[in-house]
């Protein structure tokens, strides 16, 4: 080799380009360390690597994002809004449980008695806003803190969510809570309305009968979804929601006039 590039001098350059090699780098960390030491002990080898490219995520997102609408930027507005407020009320619940449960079920309470009495009234009637103001103070001071402590209470004593679980807690709630609740709720409402004792035991014999057939049939439904599917700081949120349409129900049957007493 020696002798051929005397005898061709023009040669030596190339041939020290063929013998340069290039200076090994550091490796990256692999789970494979022999081939990496072999990769740093063999320069030509080098050669053989890929080139890391590094992609950047707004290639794929340019198209997108210029071809979005105004719609799709509002909905997302709307998304998030949402989510703000539903963010909120959960801190509330957890910084206020009774306060927030009170006051949530004082305004689905004010919702339904409005509901209620737009179904009933003629055109020419005006709305009845004591009665209104009577079905908020119920929800407020009574449902609102008997669900936190109802629900808390069950959960203690059957903590885990499985069927079995669920089915005791729907029972204990039809043949518990329920009944107590329509008592206190026909009760209560009617003492409001200036009805003596007397009348008021004439209409639960009227109007607790009828009431309490109609939440068995629909109250096992929605305990169901309640208890088997929702956290306990959640369940009065769920159960008053699910009481939108049962409220409608008990106002009407509230506001109905007063029971026959024997004389």
């Amino acid at each position: 080799m020696s002798a051929a590039l005397l005898k061709n001098p023009a040669r030596i350059p190339y041939a020290l380009m063929q013998r340069r090699f290039i200076a090994p780098t550091r490796a990256p960390s692999s789970p494979f360390p022999f081939l990496c030491k072999n990769l740093q002990s063999r320069p030509y080898l080098q050669l053989l690597k890929p080139r890391e490219y590094k992609i950047s995520p707004y290639l794929f997102s340019s198209s997108f994002c210029s071809s979005s609408s105004s719609t799709t930027a509002t909905t997302a507005s709307a998304s998030l809004a949402k989510f703000g407020f539903v963010g909120w009320y959960l801190g509330m619940v957890k910084s206020w449980p009774i306060l927030t449960k009170s006051v949530t079920s004082a305004l689905i309470y004010i919702a339904a008695d409005l509901s209620a009495q737009t179904i009933v009234r003629q055109s020419q009637d005006s709305y009845d806003f004591v009665r209104t103001l009577r079905m908020a103070g119920y929800g407020m001071i009574i449902l609102g803190p008997t669900l936190h402590f109802w629900f808390n209470f069950v959960s203690k004593l059957f903590p885990k969510r499985d069927l079995l679980s669920t089915l005791k807690k729907m029972v204990m709630g039809q043949t518990i809570y329920g009944p107590a609740m329509t008592i206190v709720f026909f009760s209560l409402n009617a003492r409001l309305q200036g009805e003596s004792s007397t009348e008021i035991a004439a209409r639960l014999k009227r109007d607790f009968l009828p009431t309490f057939l109609s939440g068995v049939m629909y109250w096992p439904f929605c305990d169901f979804i309640t208890f088997r599917f929702v956290p306990v700081h959640l369940q009065p949120l769920v159960t008053n929601s699910f009481s939108y349409l049962w409220t409608i129900y008990m106002t009407y049957m509230a506001s109905l006039e007063k029971a026959k007493t024997a004389s």
